[in-house]
C-alpha cells in the first residue's frame, strides 16, 4: 500500500509541471497587452518600459517562466495588475468561496444522484427506473446559467424566497454558518449540483445494475441474506467507482464555475478568472489557473488514495 502511495505522488509531480507550463504558455498565446488596463491612452514610451520592467514583461518568456514557477513554489503568484493586490490573496479568498460552494454542491449532487441511481439500478425497466433516468438526462443536458436564471426568477424576484446574488449579508469576508448566509449559497449550489446529480446517478444505476447481476449476489440470496444485506454489499462495492466519479465532479466544479458565479455574483475563483480575463489580468489570470489545477491534481491523488482504502485490489493491481 505504501509503494501505491509513494508511486501516486511522484507520478503528480510531472503532470504538475505539465499543467505549469501549459498555463503560462495557453495565457500568454491570447492576443492583447495586460498592460492597457492600467496604462492612460496618452502614456509615455518611458511610462510603458517602466511598467513593463516592473512587471517583468521585458523579459524573454523562458525567463518570465521560470522566474513565475520559482516564486510559485515560494507563494508568491505576483501582483494583480488591475487591483495592484498580492495575487496569492486575492486567489485564496476566491477559492475558500468557490470550495465552500463547491462542496455544498458536491455533497447535494452525490446524494441525490446515488439514491437516484440506486433506485434505477435496484427497480430495472419499471416506472421508477424510467422516471429516474429521465432526471439523471435532464440534469446533464440543462444549461446550468439558464437553470440559475430560471430559479433567480421563481425564487428570489417572483416568491421572494432567497436572495438572487451575492454571498451573504456581510459579504465573504463575514461568513458564518447560519441561516443569514445559507440563503445566499442555495441557489447558485443547486444550480451547481444539477450536472454532478445527473453523471452519478447514471454511473450508479449502471454499476448497480452489473453488481446485481454477478454470481456472488446470487449466491447470497440463495444463501437466505436479506434485502439489506444484498443492499450493503452492492454499496461496497459500488462505492470506489462513485467516490472516483464524485472527487472528479468537485475538481470540475471548482474549474468549471465561471457561469453560474457570474449570475449569482458569488465572489469566487469562476468570477474572479471572468473579471481577470475582461481586464487581462495576466498575473491574476495565471494565479488563478494554476491553483485550480494543482487542486484538481491533488484531488485525483486523495481520491485514489480512497480507492485504494476501500478496495485493495486497486494498489494491488
Amino acid at each position: 500500500m505504501l509503494a501505491y502511495l509513494l508511486r501516486r505522488v511522484l507520478y503528480t509531480l510531472p503532470i504538475m509541471a505539465g499543467v505549469a507550463l501549459v498555463c503560462f504558455a495557453l495565457v500568454h498565446l491570447a492576443p492583447g497587452d495586460p498592460l492597457v488596463a492600467i496604462l492612460p491612452p496618452d502614456a509615455s514610451e518611458d511610462l510603458q518600459k517602466q511598467l513593463r520592467t516592473l512587471y517583468g514583461f521585458d523579459r524573454s518568456l523562458p525567463e518570465q517562466f521560470f522566474s513565475w514557477v520559482w516564486r510559485a513554489l515560494n507563494g508568491d503568484l505576483g501582483t494583480s495588475i488591475a487591483s495592484n493586490r498580492p495575487v496569492t490573496t486575492e486567489v485564496l479568498t476566491a477559492v475558500v468561496n468557490t470550495l465552500r460552494l463547491a462542496v455544498v454542491a458536491t455533497l447535494i449532487g452525490f446524494f441525490f444522484g446515488c439514491l437516484f441511481g440506486f433506485v434505477a439500478g435496484y427497480f430495472r425497466n419499471s416506472w421508477l427506473d424510467r422516471g429516474a433516468s429521465m432526471l439523471s438526462v435532464l440534469g446533464v443536458s440543462v444549461p446550468h446559467y439558464w437553470l440559475g436564471m430560471v430559479l433567480v426568477i421563481v425564487f428570489a424576484v417572483q416568491l421572494n424566497w432567497l436572495p438572487a446574488t451575492g454571498a451573504g449579508p456581510g459579504g465573504s469576508d463575514a461568513w458564518r454558518w447560519n441561516w443569514d448566509h445559507m440563503q445566499h449559497l442555495l441557489l447558485p449550489a443547486i444550480t451547481m449540483s444539477v450536472i454532478p446529480m445527473g453523471i452519478i446517478a447514471r454511473t450508479v444505476r449502471a454499476l448497480v445494475a452489473e453488481i446485481l447481476a454477478q454470481e456472488f449476489v446470487v449466491g447470497l440470496r440463495a444463501k437466505g441474506l436479506t434485502h439489506l444485506g444484498v443492499f450493503r454489499h452492492v454499496v461496497k462495492n459500488a462505492a470506489p467507482t462513485a467516490l472516483a466519479v464524485m472527487g472528479l465532479q468537485l475538481g470540475y466544479l471548482l474549474g468549471g464555475s465561471i457561469l453560474i458565479e457570474t449570475v449569482f455574483a458569488w465572489p469566487g475563483t469562476g468570477f474572479l478568472l471572468n473579471s481577470a480575463i475582461f481586464q487581462r489580468d495576466l498575473p491574476l489570470l495565471q494565479g488563478t489557473i494554476l491553483v485550480l489545477a494543482m487542486f484538481f491534481v491533488v484531488l485525483n491523488v486523495l481520491v485514489d488514495i480512497v480507492q485504494s482504502l476501500l478496495d485493495p485490489r486497486i494498489a494491488r493491481a
